[in-house]
């Protein structure tokens, strides 16, 4: 790729977090109105963060293409990439990335903790490209009784769905695994090989990692997240940035913008072409490219589109309240389009709401 990587996140990161939150939030009294300036920030470099999953298509063709790039101009980009969403936003704490690719929960999660100081969404990336994939003779919610089930960490946005999903349906889970249906958090890459050797019976995962649980093991598709949501539309990954950065750099974050604007159009206009391009990307980030099949399966159960489906992160908040995993927390204020919006008229595009 491009732009150098700093692959995963450290440890300390983790210890990193909440220590230097404050700092994380420091200038919040301004911050988050991220507004262009006419002329360039000046800033040396930008750290961004994404996951090497197809749902992240939109960062993984903007890197790949050089369009985070091209708007960036003397600006440098620098990526890392994370399993799921609450390594990231130990990274957005610390100061480790300036913004990240990342799905609803974790920046619901930032949103809390921080006390709406910490980030900002300014921009969706994808709906869709989520499933419960099983073995075969599980045919039924009730056949999950006394099964484990993965998820890729204790809170992200899978984890949260499935949750949510089993205690609709009557069955109890914990944080510890236990509960009528184990619950167990794992790296997605890990669960291709649990779920081949039978250590699992089944992962709530996204892109590309359901299609290959299906293609390549034999699992079957329980549930579509899409049919759990109005019109099969629900946000699986948006862009954050820290509130601090936007404050003080916001014609870089307008730059930002700018490139993924044009990285989701380039998916949109050829979708072919980027789906080569996101398994040129998987490739490098992972050791192998997909197969054919996996690709072709995967990006045709995903939408990328800039709208960041506010509706269903306040839906997906309120079920992270009902199943203890999140306090009470008003998202008011949570989202800044007021960029992507200007960008999209100056391109003659509909304007974006944020509620």
């Amino acid at each position: 790729m491009k732009a150098r990587r700093a692959r995963g996140v450290v440890a300390a990161l983790a210890a990193l977090a909440f220590t230097t939150l404050s700092a994380a939030c420091g200038g919040s009294e301004t911050a988050g109105t991220a507004t262009a300036s006419g002329g360039g920030d000046k800033l040396a470099e930008v750290r961004l963060g994404f996951f090497p999953n197809i749902t992240h298509a939109t960062a993984l063709v903007g890197v790949e293409k050089g369009l985070f790039a091209k708007h960036l101009g003397s600006t440098k980009l620098t990526t890392s990439t994370f399993n799921a969403g609450p390594a990231a936003i130990e990274a957005i704490f610390s100061g480790a990335v300036d913004a990240t690719y990342i799905g609803p929960n974790p920046a619901i999660n930032a949103w809390a903790k921080s006390k709406g100081k910490a980030i900002k969404i300014i921009a969706g990336a994808a709906s869709g490209g989520v499933s419960l994939v099983v073995k075969p003779e599980i045919k039924s919610v009730e056949d999950l009784r006394g099964k484990k089930i993965a998820t890729p960490q204790l809170g992200n946005t899978q984890d949260v769905a499935l949750r949510y999903w089993l205690q609709q349906k009557g069955l109890k889970t914990d944080t510890k695994g236990g509960g009528d249906v184990g619950i167990v958090p794992q790296e997605n890459s890990q669960t291709l090989q649990t779920f081949a050797t039978g250590d699992i019976d089944g992962a709530w995962v996204p892109e590309p990692f359901a299609s290959r649980l299906v293609l390549e093991s034999k699992g079957r598709v329980l549930v579509d997240e899409r049919d759990l949501w109005p019109d099969k539309q629900f946000v699986i990954t948006h862009l954050i940035v820290r509130q601090d950065f936007a404050a003080e750099h916001p014609e870089t974050v307008r730059q930002l913008l700018e490139g993924h604007v044009e990285a989701n159009a380039a998916i949109e206009a050829d979708p072919a072409d980027a789906a080569k391009t996101v398994n040129a990307a998987l490739a490098e980030l992972t050791g192998k490219p997909l197969k054919q099949e996996v690709l072709d399966r995967a990006f045709a159960n995903i939408t990328f589109t800039d709208d960041p489906i506010a509706s269903s992160l306040t839906a997906s908040a309120d079920h992270a309240i009902k199943i203890g995993l999140l306090q009470p927390v008003d998202l008011n204020g949570i989202y800044d389009l007021s960029v992507l919006n200007r960008i999209h008229k100056a391109k003659g595009r509909p304007e974006i709401a944020d509620r």
